[in-house]
């Protein structure tokens, strides 16, 4: 009888053991590089493999067990087992299962996006992998098999979504995100593991050089520098064994893209702190950060009140015009523009900044020669009108060359040197930031911007309004009124006109800029037009720049009378304000108004028809296909004005005279 206690006692035990292990929940800190599978022998290439290490039910519990959350760790390993440098390495996996990242180790996202990070809307088809600080590659021949430097590993620790054991939920996908190799379909190696074998294409095989295949010295090899809308470089110019002076500058090459008081930010990821900068400045001066931390511990005798900042994330702003010639802060090329940068097309001394800060470093790193860029780079505009930019992660490339300072005929190179490509981008269903109105001399309806042309906030307070309905045509001096204040004026044109009203009134444009392109002439030899500029945003807009696509007027176009002009091509009319005035003011009051009025500019453009036989400019010819504000292209109203001979000299006169008395005003205002 004692036996059989014994034996229920020690299964009783034994099952409790077993129910601990399973409901143990993985650490929410990164995964620890785990020793990887080892390699095939027929892999000659780059070995990706990805181990699934587990994981553990976690709450809410659901009735679905498809969509149950389980926390899970992970591990991936890039091995170099060819003939070549593996350079900036970047991995993709595509997850199958709604994985959300909560931790990575040994490596960064390389879109630089912040955990939690959900790969299925985050990411789109595959979440890719930079190697940080473990950037390259070497091959085993180059390092006699050392396995730390021809191998790189990814800890992983996040949540997935997925139905009860056995299965084992791996990736559906892993591959280089490299054009010069080709991966095939993975494959099993065992329970939980999946590996590829990824080699060089015959292209990329046949350019591969004998440097390329035997190069061990990373001061040397380097991968071309890459080009994007928008690149940052990140130049090390002095090191000691503590601390070095880093220039950063910020390059655009956009044709039409442009910042206004920019924004970076990146992420430290070493303890790394700011001690000065020169050309620019953080938007928020805070050492609690060191003073309480490792920083603070380690460099005991410093004193923390002269350190700039101390986030891990700062956020770097532009000085000031004023302070270019501060000997303490500014005197630093291409610095101080209140963060404007225009593209090279506009002004290429105003396409670029520029600012240098001093950087101290943290143990293991006191060591001049171990220099590593901050990664997860992120750049904006303060307008709402600056286009959205998405970073890759810094990259080495070959040192920079400066003209020697002292004037000799000689350059000086940085010690090192990384890159970051920023690109343009644009969101799902993202909506323009501008929007165009018609009129013309034959018609004196005004076609306005389209309804919700820049989006309609969700959570809209007030009257409901239609997102759907038409907009409503409107007298000429309805231009000049805020769309809030609109309503009585469409109501009594609609009822002048006989024109229907929906129910709901349609919404607004939401737009913080619209255009107004109004023909003005129409004979026998020519014709013209006149453009209107209008600022609704609270943010006043310098050395602005528009263009103007005319796909049928483009090669009549002579002259525009107040502002500067240029055909650059392609059926496209360039165009910015003369000097002294491309500076167009935000809304405001004005005396004797009860709304806000927008700031305003426009200018009259003049075309032959010499070079344009056979235009009709009233069918439609005389209106502009695309117009763009700012690097923004405008949503564009879905309709024109018809002929009316019957409201030619009204309009012509309305209109006309509105905008010119109104801009007129306006700037005696301003004096």
């Amino acid at each position: 009888m004692a036996g059989c206690i014994v034996v229920v006692f020690g299964v009783l035990v034994l099952v409790a053991g077993m129910a601990a292990a399973q409901g143990q929940v993985p650490s929410p800190t990164p995964a620890a590089a785990a020793a990887a599978p080892a390699p095939t022998p027929d892999c000659n290439g780059i070995l990706l493999t990805y181990n699934f290490e587990g994981r553990a039910k976690i709450r809410p519990y659901v009735a679905d067990r498809n969509k149950q959350p389980y926390s899970f760790r992970a591990n991936a390993t890039v091995l170099n087992s060819g003939t070549r440098p593996l350079k900036s390495w970047a991995m993709l996996v595509t997850f199958g299962y709604g994985e959300i990242l909560v931790g990575v180790d040994g490596a960064v996202l390389t879109g630089g996006g912040e955990m939690p990070y959900n790969t299925t809307q985050d990411a789109g088809n595959a979440t890719s992998f930079s190697g940080y600080p473990q950037t390259d590659l070497l091959t085993p021949i180059a390092t006699a098999g050392d396995i730390s430097q021809i191998q790189a590993s990814v800890g992983i620790v996040g949540t997935l979504f997925a139905g009860p054991g056995p299965f084992v939920p791996l990736p559906t996908a892993l591959s280089l995100d490299d054009p010069a190799y080709r991966c095939p379909q993975e494959t099993n190696v065992s329970s939980g593991v999946l590996s590829t074998c990824c080699v060089l294409t015959p292209e990329a095989e046949a350019n591969a050089t004998v440097i390329d295949a035997n190069a061990t010295d990373p001061t040397k090899n380097f991968l071309p520098r890459g080009t994007g809308d928008l690149v940052i470089t990140y130049d090390v110019l002095q090191a000691y064994p503590s601390s070095y002076l880093a220039l950063v500058t910020l390059d655009n090459n956009a044709k039409l893209g442009r910042l206004d008081n920019w924004r970076l930010s990146w992420e430290w990821r070493r303890g790394e702190f700011i001690y000065s900068m020169k050309g620019a400045y953080p938007s928020e001066k805070d050492t609690t950060g060191c003073i309480y931390g490792a920083a603070g511990q380690y460099y005991q005798s410093l004193d923390f009140s002269q350190v700039l900042n101390c986030d891990k994330k700062p956020v770097i702003l532009d000085l000031p015009l004023s302070r270019y010639n501060d000997t303490q802060i500014g005197k630093i090329d291409h610095c101080c523009r209140n963060g404007t940068i225009l593209p090279k097309s506009m002004d290429e001394t105003q396409s670029k900044s520029a600012f240098q800060m001093q950087v101290f470093k943290m143990p293991p790193d006191l060591n001049r020669t171990k220099l590593f860029p901050p990664a997860n780079f992120k750049i904006a505009g303060a307008s709402s009108l600056n286009p959205d930019y998405t970073c890759g992660q810094p990259v080495p490339v070959s040192p920079t060359e400066f003209p020697d300072p002292s004037g000799l005929d000689s350059t000086t190179l940085a010690i090192a040197t990384w890159q970051v490509v920023c690109n343009i981008t644009t969101s799902k269903g993202a909506k323009p930031k501008c929007c165009v109105t018609f009129s013309a001399y034959y018609n004196d309806s005004v076609i306005p911007c389209n309804t919700c042309a820049c989006g309609c906030p969700s959570n809209q307070r007030g009257p409901t309004c239609s997102t759907t309905a038409q907009s409503m045509l409107l007298p000429p001096e309805a231009l000049l009124v805020p769309f809030d204040n609109r309503t009585q004026k469409a109501l009594a044109w609609a009822e002048l006109k006989h024109y229907n009203v929906p129910k709901p009134m349609p919404c607004g444009d939401y737009c913080g800029v619209s255009i107004n392109w109004h023909i003005s002439t129409d004979y026998n030899k020519g014709w013209s037009a006149r453009m209107t500029l209008f600022n609704w945003d609270n943010v006043d807009l310098a050395n602005w720049f528009a263009a103007i696509v005319m796909d049928k007027a483009y090669d009549g176009f002579e002259k525009a009378y107040s502002f500067n002009s240029t055909s650059v091509g392609k059926n496209t009319i360039f165009m910015q304000g003369l000097e002294g005035l491309n500076y167009l003011v935000k809304q405001t009051n004005m005396s004797g108004s009860d709304y806000l009025v927008p700031g305003k500019q426009q200018s009259v453009l003049s075309f032959t028809k010499k070079l344009t036989p056979g235009i009709n400019v009233v069918a439609g010819d005389g209106f502009p296909s695309k117009v763009f504000f700012n690097g923004d292209e405008c949503a564009m109203p879905q309709r024109i004005p018809m002929s009316n001979s019957g409201f030619r000299t009204h309009l012509s006169s309305v209109l006309s005279l509105v905008l010119v008395l109104a801009a007129s005003a306006f700037v005696l205002l301003q004096q």
